[in-house]
């Protein structure tokens, strides 16, 4: 079982169809599509010396040579390593690290940051530019046959905060990605070839796990040449390519929903918007169904268990004659096709509807592991059930509503970050005694960092002196918003942080200066 076979098998049975799209600009036809990935394989395996296994990591906005060398790299039998491209430079080099990855394809716009770590990380032997004269080299490699690869075989490592601030990588098997492209027939949308994908979000996310069941059936996958979400750029792709799906974190969709060029446009190509990734208010919901119509598909997942727990569907969103319509809409939606999903206490034991308790799945799409960590494998996958650390409850019904996440994650703007890796930034500056992060509602992004720091003198250090310290060490997209300076942190009996107490007085002071 290779992923890459349906690559292969649509270049043969959809030869001259396009598969790849840049804007509106076709880059690739199926043919054109299986032939380079075939010598990209050929290249990264004969030219790089690279064997079935070894690890490769992508480093790149989207762009078509993206899903070139994703799928190089599984048509070679390797394992590919797609990294979030918004990273801190020191973060990207942990998970090459991490990973054991012996080259990186990266672009123009990172080969800075990625280029002087061949050499200085162990094993790391070769940076490849995409696109370009040399990954054009690569690609026009005589082919190779695919590599043979077992279910159980890792193909991508998804590196996630976890429950510890230095992130994890899942090793999500060639059998994982199948159930959840599966899923995604069986629960969002059947999907042909006469249909298309947008990538508007990380092709490293869930705009990359939602791409692979539209690449198994032969739909075109558009890149937008913004590299972003532009309301305008969006509504001439829509009258460009037929059928076209997207994944959008919540404030993505509210942000298009507001867009004059998509509310007063002509929206029949549109059919299917997947969001996910974070809380979605109602009012907004609301909206973006005025505009969208019933073409809103919710889903709930991980990167453990990729994308696949629950999911909220377009005949749910339509359905507003139903009693307790508004109350499914803030729920996360009913149990997917592949997966078994309990609510539990804190013995293990499922509870029944209305009791809240931590979420628990398991089935053929969750993880089998995760990478070189074998003691927070056998915590998360404890008694045979992938814990989520999200707590929620069931309805009679039985769908799913989120209540807390016990891990603390923050979501913002559809994108993870978690509190202790902020914390370990502050901590750098030499007058914070303490700090602690967490995250409160925000209108446009859906959650904000908000950090409270001890100092240690009592004098308050200048809001740009910690901002700079946090840009040193993390992303931009990670650094707070605002900071509350307090004399100490309110802590249990135990010592340990009152994070609950924070996130009420981060709603309850909200400052738009960014301190109080």
């Amino acid at each position: 079982m290779n992923l890459a076979t349906w690559v292969e098998r649509n270049g043969t049975r959809l030869r001259e169809a396009p598969a790849l799209a840049e804007g509106e600009r076709v880059h690739a036809t199926w043919g054109e599509f299986a032939a380079r990935t075939a010598g990209a394989a050929a290249g990264l395996r004969d030219g790089l010396g690279l064997a079935p296994g070894d690890r490769v990591a992508i480093v790149m906005r989207n762009r078509p040579e993206y899903l070139e060398a994703l799928y190089a790299i599984w048509h070679a039998g390797l394992v590919a390593v797609p990294v979030n491209a918004r990273l801190h430079r020191d973060e990207i080099a942990f998970v090459l690290e991490d990973s054991g990855s012996a080259v990186v394809i990266t672009d123009d716009e990172h080969g800075d940051d990625v280029a002087p770590l061949v050499g200085a990380i162990e094993g790391l032997r070769a940076a490849v530019l995409a696109p370009g004269a040399q990954w054009d080299r690569i690609a026009a490699s005589a082919s190779t046959r695919l590599v043979e690869r077992s279910a159980v075989d890792p193909a991508w490592l998804f590196y996630t905060s976890g429950t510890t601030g230095r992130p994890k990588g899942a090793v999500l098997t060639h059998r994982n990605l199948l159930m959840a492209s599966l899923s995604y027939f069986a629960d969002i949308d059947p999907v042909t070839p006469q249909d298309s994908i947008l990538h508007a979000g990380p092709l490293s996310h869930g705009s990359g796990l939602y791409g692979l069941p539209h690449v198994a059936r032969g739909a075109v996958s558009v890149v937008p040449q913004s590299g972003g979400v532009d309301g305008d750029e969006i509504a001439t792709l829509l009258g460009r390519w037929p059928g076209m799906s997207f994944f959008a974190a919540p404030t993505m969709v509210k942000r298009l929903a507001g867009d004059a060029a998509l509310a007063a446009g002509d929206l029949p190509n549109l059919k299917t918007i997947v969001y996910g990734g974070a809380p979605m208010y109602l009012a907004d919901l609301q909206h973006a169904l005025e505009i969208f119509g019933p073409r809103l598909s919710q889903i709930y997942g991980q990167g453990e268990t990729p994308m696949t727990i629950t999911a909220l569907s377009k005949a749910d969103h339509a359905d507003r004659e139903h009693p307790r319509w508004r109350d499914r809409m803030q729920s996360v939606g009913f149990p997917r096709t592949d997966v078994e999903v309990r609510v539990v206490d804190d013995d293990g034991g499922a509870l029944p509807a209305g009791e809240v308790g931590e979420v628990v799945v398991r089935g053929d799409v969750v993880m089998a592991g995760y990478w070189g960590r074998p003691e927070a494998t056998a915590e998360t996958l404890r008694g045979g059930w992938l814990h989520t650390g999200d707590v929620g409850s069931f309805d009679d019904d039985g769908y799913l509503t989120l209540r807390d996440r016990s891990k603390d994650l923050i979501i913002s703007g559809g994108l993870n970050i978690y509190p202790r890796e902020v914390e370990e930034a502050l901590l750098c500056h030499p007058s914070v005694q303490a700090a602690a992060v967490v995250g409160r509602p925000d209108p446009e992004w859906g959650e904000a960092v908000v950090a409270f720091v001890v100092t240690a003198t009592g004098d308050r250090p200048p809001i740009d002196e910690l901002d700079r310290t946090c840009l040193d060490r993390i992303a931009r997209f990670k650094r707070p918003k605002e900071y509350h300076f307090l004399d100490a942190l309110p802590t249990s009996s135990y010592g340990k942080v009152l994070k609950r107490e924070l996130r009420d007085r981060a709603r309850t002071e909200a400052d738009p200066s960014g301190s109080t």
